[in-house]
């Protein structure tokens, strides 16, 4: 564990998480074992898939779970709570039991991405703080998958803390933009604490500060001879800024032995002067001097600017990667599952009028279905002591069109979910994050369709269900209503 993450964080939580912990002790019915299911609703940006991201986290809230004195001295003052209540919490730690998709995997709506398996207290406790992972890393993953795609193979680097809604949320998001395929950050914290490549160029002060261009660019090829990049915006990128980055390169670093590796540009038609800059730089013998864009860049500027024949290698991304500015809510939801009953999960489901609030009762295992190609065609939900036996067709169901008889044929299964956690203690090695960047770019890479790639229209990834589970769920729907 960082030491960024050492902080107790513990009171990251909701008041209400407070009063129905406080009443589940005091109705002692604390210690009943229930079943909390996290999933989400609906893919960022009318996408085809999400990515979870957060997991780390999650992991280390829900192991050193505590409350220290001044966080009972806090409670105590609310005059809300029973001292009895207090006195318990004074050696709480976390009982439960954790399963979770591994962290990068490619997921869908309404699947559960994490389940809880825990006394009432200690499910309840751990909602807020395990939402707040899930949601805004999941989001930062999401997004900056979408604008590493739209590169094309360039590279993407975090530009965003400035413009991220606080200090956790740049730290944490410049790890979710790794997860999602950033090559770097410039965000140092980020780096130390997640062994994230670091990145930086110059800025428009240090050139203004300078009597002239030229002054500035000079004396920041001292500094950094071997590896020099220009900001060439400051006041005129071909008139001024190219022309001295080009002078710079010839008088200083190239009888040091060293190149000019990268000018960037930050303002202007982008598409535009990156096709004049390269014509200009070739001619000057610098093929090799990269090109770099920055400037409220997202997945559509850049598809726009490389449509458009723009000759940039490489591209920093700020506020709308690290806000996820087109859509920055993942609305990611912790909802009761089950419920156990002299010694059996007995299933829990919410209804409402809204059809996509409707929850997915029970225990549940989620599975991916392989085609004979090694292509994930579909998910399957199924009730956890089910038996997925596809060495012979195997029907599902198709929550959305119940009535069509289909099958699984020639196709195989990956259980997502794993244990992290067990009786509150970590049960899965971290992974780092690089292992975690390249799972998710060998699931994008062999196993998730080019067409859940697009980002218009994208293919739909299904997530069925057996037909046992479904069934179940139907018969508990009717029961709920007919009781109430």
């Amino acid at each position: 564990m960082s030491q960024y993450d050492t902080r107790n964080l513990s009171m990251m939580m909701d008041l209400y998480e407070m009063t129905m912990a406080n009443g589940y002790f005091s109705s002692k019915i604390a210690d009943t074992r229930v079943v909390f299911d996290a999933f989400y609703r609906r893919n960022p940006d009318g996408g085809g898939f999400a990515i979870f991201a957060g997991l780390e986290q999650i992991i280390d809230y829900v192991t050193n779970l505590h409350f220290d004195e001044s966080d009972l001295a806090y409670f105590r003052s609310l005059q809300i709570f029973s001292e009895d209540f207090l006195t318990y919490l004074k050696d709480y730690h976390f009982r439960g039991d954790v399963y979770a998709f591994r962290e990068g995997t490619v997921m869908y709506p309404y699947e559960p991405i994490i389940t809880v398996v825990a006394p009432l207290i200690d499910a309840q406790l751990i909602e807020t703080a395990l939402l707040a992972q899930f949601n805004h890393q999941s989001l930062i993953a999401t997004k900056a998958r979408r604008i590493v795609r739209s590169a094309k193979g360039r590279g993407v680097a975090d530009f965003g803390a400035r413009r991220a809604h606080n200090m956790d949320a740049a730290v944490y998001g410049a790890r979710a933009a790794y997860i999602g395929g950033a090559a770097s950050t410039a965000t140092v914290l980020a780096g130390k604490e997640f062994d994230i490549p670091v990145t930086g160029t110059m800025a428009h002060s240090w050139v203004m500060f300078f009597k002239d261009e030229v002054t500035a660019f000079r004396e920041y090829a001292k500094a950094y001879p071997h590896n020099c990049q220009f900001l060439i915006d400051t006041y005129d990128v071909m008139r001024q800024g190219l022309p001295h980055a080009i002078a710079v390169a010839k008088e200083v670093l190239e009888p040091m032995g060293e190149r000019l590796k990268g000018v960037r540009i930050d303002s202007g038609d982008l598409a535009y002067l990156s096709k004049k800059i390269r014509k200009v730089l070739d001619a000057e013998g610098l093929e090799d001097c990269k090109i770099i864009a920055s400037n409220s860049l997202d997945e559509y500027t850049i598809t726009s600017i490389l449509e458009q024949g723009g000759t940039f290698d490489a591209f920093g991304v700020g506020e709308r990667l690290i806000t996820a500015k087109s859509d920055p809510v993942f609305g990611g939801v912790y909802k009761l599952a089950a419920v156990e009953e002299d010694g059996v999960f007995k299933p829990r489901i919410k209804l409402s009028e809204a059809a996509e609030k409707i929850t997915n009762p029970g225990r549940k295992a989620v599975y991916r279905i392989f085609n004979e190609e090694g292509h994930a065609f579909a998910d399957l939900i199924a009730d956890i002591g089910e038996q997925i036996d596809l060495s012979k067709p195997f029907r599902y169901v198709d929550p959305n069109k119940p009535w069509k008889i289909r099958c699984f044929e020639n196709c195989t299964a990956k259980p997502l979910q794993l244990q992290v956690v067990k009786d509150g203690q970590r049960t899965l090695e971290p992974a780092s994050l690089k292992e975690i960047q390249d799972y998710v770019k060998m699931q994008l890479s062999t196993e998730i369709w080019e067409e859940e790639q697009r980002f218009e229209n994208p293919h739909k990834h299904f997530v069925d269900m057996t037909p046992d589970y479904y069934a179940a769920k139907m018969d508990l729907l009717h029961d709920s209503q007919n009781n109430q």
